[in-house]
């Protein structure tokens, strides 16, 4: 479930508002987005693979919210690691992450335990 978006890492672009299939975010006119309707959201990580500056946070629980705070995962290293991984945007390139979809098999995995 989307858990964070970090505005001094936000750009505006609001990929996250357009990629998101359940409609989790909201526009706002000359801001951030907004996570309008977090338990709408259906896990599926297209909000982090869609931002390019990886000022979001989705955790692995897409039923319950998992709350932290910035600090802790921007320590943790797992902003931009589902795009890294999946070899999108600057990562397309660098071989040590082309295609990496593996890894959402152990993601996927995680959210079917807990449903």
């Amino acid at each position: 479930m989307i858990e964070l978006l970090l505005e001094d890492r936000c750009t505006q672009c609001n990929a996250c508002v357009a990629a998101c299939p359940t409609n989790v975010f909201d526009a706002v006119a000359g801001s951030f987005p907004v996570i309008a309707r977090q338990s709408d959201c259906q896990t599926c990580y297209m909000c982090e693979m869609y931002c390019p500056s990886d000022a979001l946070f989705v955790g692995s629980d897409c039923n319950n919210p998992e709350p932290v705070d910035a600090e802790t995962v921007i320590a943790s290293g797992q902003l931009g690691r589902i795009r890294r991984d999946s070899g999108w945007g600057e990562w397309a390139d660098d071989p040590r992450y082309q295609n990496q979809m593996w890894y959402m098999g152990e993601v996927f995995k995680r959210a079917r335990a807990a449903g």
